[in-house]
C-alpha cells in the first residue's frame, strides 16, 4: 500500500497557517537571507502557540450511552463525546487565536459505540454511495489537523479504515504501519504545519504519528500479509532526525501507546506495547508526546531524554472525549531559528461545558437512526440479569455469554475430528452496568454484554493448561486473609488488571481461594464431578483478542486453532436471542465457580 502523500488544504488547515506538508512530501527551499537573531539591545522575538489533543474517542460524538439509551454518566460524573470537545476547542481558539492553535488525536477513533458500529456494519461507509462516517463528519467540522492510527482502527478491516481515511480532511498518521511487501509506510508518517507569527518567520510544527505493534496480534486476520508494525522507538529514531533536518522547529509525537513500558502480549512480538516513555527517553529531538491507548489521565509528565538531558512533556487526556489536553509552547527566535524555550501541559474536563450544537445538529439524523436500531426488540427474558456482582460472583448473565459460545463451537465442530471433545468457554465482565431486563430484550441489551468487536475461535488445550490459565486469571483478586473484612470496591483489579482481563471458564467447577497468593489459588478444580485430568484434552471457545495473546494469558495463543469465525460475538449473542425467542436462565445458569478463603465461601 503506497504512502499517502496528500496535501491537506482548506478547512483542515489551521486558519492563517500555510500549506501542511504530509508524509514524504518535499519541503520547499527557504529563503536564506533571514536575520540571524535579535539586534543588540532589542528584546528577542517570541511566539507562543497551543496544541490541543484528544485520544481514544472510540466513536463517541454525543454525551450518550447507546447501551443504556440515556445520557452518559459515571461515578465521577464525567461527560463524553466530540460535541463537548468542540466547545472546549472553540473556547481555547477564541482565547489563543485560531491561528495559534493546532488540534490532533492519538487514535482509536472508529470503534467503541453503536454509532460507530452502525456505520461500519449496518449502513457501512464502504457501500456504494455510502454515508460519511460520523466521526469523520464531526472531526472535519471541528477542524482536526492530524490523527494517529489506533489499534482499534483496524477492527473492521482495512477497506473500512481506508474509506474513513478518504473521508477525513486531515491525515491519519502511522509511521510504524508499514506495507508488508515494500516495508514502506502504508499511511502518512507525519505532517508539518506552518504557523505564521507576528514576526514574519513561520514556525514549523512536525507531528509524527505512531501506532501500536499489537495490531499484528489483535487484528491478525485483517492485517496479516498486508501490513507490519515495528516498534515505536525504532521508527521514532528514524523519523525525528529527518523532521529536524527538514526544518521542523517543534516535533510533537502523537502515539497510540501508553507510558508504562509494559505489554499485554508477552513475547509474541519483540516490541513494547506501552512505549511512550521509552520513546521520550531514547529518541532525542522530541518536544512533546500526546499519549493514547492506556485510557489513563496524565495532565503532565516530564521525561528526561537520556541523550540530551532535556525534558519531554507527555500528556494523556482521558478516553471518550472526557478530557482535552493542552500543550502550551513558548518559543524564542535566536541564531536564525525558533527554539522551544518552555513547554507545559494540562487537561480540561469536558463536563464543564455544554455540547456544541453545531456538532449535535450536524449528526442528529445519524444519532436518531442508531437509537432506533439499538431499541429493536429481538426477544424476551423470563428474569432480570445484571453484571453488577459479576466481577466476584458467578452470575447468569456471564453464563449466557458462555452458553452461546459453547453452543456455537459445538455446532461448528459437529461431525468433525474434534466433535467428541468437551467444549469449555471463557468470558469476561466487560461492563459492570450491562443488564438483561425481565420482559422485552432489545439489540442494545444483548450488545451491551459485549461492547468489543471480538470474534470467536476454538483452541485445543489440556487440563494442565486450563489450570494454569485459571491461575493466571485469578491474579485479578487482591489477596485477602481469612477473617479479614471484604470490601468489593477494593477486592478486584489487583496489579491494575482490567475487568476484561479476568476470565471465568464454563464447563468446569472450581474455587478461587483469595487468601492464597496469586499462582496457587485454584482449588477443587473438577470436570464432570471428578478432579481435572491434566492430560485430558478440551476445546476452549475463546475470543480472538485472548487467542491472539491479548492479556498475555498462558498457552492459548500457541494452542492449535480448531475453528474460527469472522462474525462478532455480540452479533452471535443477538442472533441467539432472536432464534431462541425467550431467554430463560434455567437453561444455562449454574454456579460453577466461587471465591473462598480456606474453604469457606466469601459470598
Amino acid at each position: 500500500m503506497p504512502l499517502n502523500r496528500r496535501t491537506f488544504l482548506g478547512s483542515s488547515a489551521v486558519a492563517g497557517a500555510s500549506v501542511a506538508l504530509v508524509g514524504g512530501a518535499t519541503v520547499p527551499a527557504e529563503a536564506t537571507g533571514q536575520a540571524q537573531g535579535p539586534v543588540t539591545g532589542r528584546p528577542p522575538k517570541r511566539y507562543s502557540f497551543t496544541v490541543l489533543g484528544t485520544t481514544d474517542l472510540h466513536g463517541n460524538v454525543f454525551n450518550w450511552d447507546y447501551f443504556t439509551d440515556k445520557e452518559f454518566d459515571d461515578s465521577a460524573h464525567n461527560d463524553v463525546g466530540l460535541a463537548k470537545i468542540s466547545t472546549l476547542v472553540d473556547q481555547i481558539r477564541k482565547e489563543k487565536g485560531r491561528q495559534n492553535t493546532l488540534l490532533i488525536d492519538a487514535g482509536d477513533t472508529i470503534q467503541g459505540t453503536q454509532l460507530s458500529y452502525y456505520y461500519a456494519k449496518v449502513d457501512p461507509i464502504t457501500a456504494k454511495r455510502g454515508p460519511v462516517h460520523p466521526m469523520a463528519q464531526a472531526m472535519n467540522a471541528i477542524g482536526y489537523d492530524a490523527a494517529a492510527l489506533g489499534n482499534h482502527e483496524f477492527n473492521y478491516g482495512i477497506p473500512v479504515l481506508r474509506k474513513f481515511e478518504e473521508q477525513c480532511h486531515f491525515p491519519l498518521l502511522g509511521a510504524n504501519a508499514l506495507d508488508a511487501k515494500t516495508l514502506k509506510p502504508a499511511f502518512a508518517p507525519y505532517v508539518i504545519k506552518k504557523l505564521r507569527t507576528p514576526h514574519g518567520r513561520d514556525v514549523r510544527v512536525a507531528i509524527l504519528g505512531l501506532t501500536n505493534p499489537g495490531i499484528a496480534i489483535w487484528d491478525k486476520a485483517n492485517v496479516q500479509g498486508k501490513m507490519t508494525f515495528p516498534g515505536l522507538e525504532e521508527q521514532a529514531a528514524k523519523w525525528v532526525p529527518k523532521l529536524r533536518s527538514m526544518g521542523a522547529d517543534v516535533v510533537i509525537v502523537s502515539a497510540h501507546s501508553g507510558t508504562s513500558g509494559t505489554s499485554s502480549y508477552g513475547d509474541q512480538v519483540p516490541y513494547v506495547e506501552n512505549a511512550a516513555t521509552l520513546v521520550a527517553e531514547q529518541v532525542p529531538g522530541i518536544d512533546a508526546i500526546l499519549v493514547g491507548h492506556a485510557h489513563a489521565e496524565i495532565p503532565e509528565r516530564r521525561v528526561v531524554n537520556k541523550k540530551t538531558g532535556k525534558d519531554v512533556v507527555l500528556s494523556e487526556p482521558l478516553k471518550w472525549g472526557q478530557r482535552l489536553t493542552l500543550f502550551d509552547f513558548d518559543l524564542v527566535w535566536e541564531r536564525g531559528s525558533w527554539t522551544v524555550e518552555k513547554v507545559g501541559s494540562q487537561v480540561l474536563n469536558s463536563n464543564t461545558v455544554p455540547e456544541d450544537k453545531k456538532i449535535t445538529g450536524l449528526l442528529s439524523d445519524e444519532h436518531r437512526k442508531v437509537v432506533a436500531y439499538v431499541n429493536q426488540v429481538i426477544g424476551t427474558s423470563t428474569a432480570a440479569m445484571s453484571t453488577v456482582d459479576a466481577p466476584w460472583k458467578d452470575e447468569p448473565i456471564i453464563d449466557l455469554i458462555n452458553h452461546v459460545q459453547t453452543e456455537t463451537v459445538k455446532a461448528a465442530l459437529a461431525g468433525g475430528e474434534w466433535a467428541a471433545l468437551p467444549v469449555l468457554s471463557q468470558a469476561s465482565c466487560f461492563s459492570r452496568t450491562a443488564a438483561i431486563p425481565a420482559g422485552k430484550v432489545t439489540i442494545k441489551d444483548a450488545a451491551g454484554l459485549y461492547p468489543f468487536e471480538n470474534t470467536m475461535e476454538a483452541r485445543l488445550l489440556t487440563g494442565a493448561q486450563i489450570r494454569e490459565y485459571l491461575e493466571f486469571s485469578a491474579r485479578y483478586y487482591v489477596q485477602t486473609a481469612a477473617g479479614a473484612p471484604v470490601d468489593t470496591s477494593k477486592l478486584t483489579n489487583a496489579g491494575n488488571t482490567p475487568d476484561y482481563n479476568y476470565d471465568v471458564v464454563s464447563g468446569l467447577t472450581y474455587e478461587i481461594d483469595i487468601a492464597k497468593p496469586a499462582g496457587s489459588r485454584i482449588v477443587n478444580l473438577r470436570f464432570e464431578g471428578k478432579d481435572l485430568d491434566p492430560a485430558a484434552k478440551f476445546v476452549l471457545a475463546v475470543n480472538n483478542y485472548r487467542a491472539s495473546g491479548g492479556g498475555n494469558f498462558p498457552h492459548v495463543a500457541g494452542a492449535q486453532q480448531l475453528w474460527a469465525n469472522s462474525d462478532e460475538i455480540r452479533n452471535t449473542i443477538i442472533g441467539w436471542v432472536q432464534s431462541a425467542g425467550t431467554v430463560d436462565p434455567a437453561r444455562f445458569a449454574s454456579v460453577d465457580w466461587k471465591l473462598t478463603r480456606d474453604g469457606t465461601p466469601v459470598f
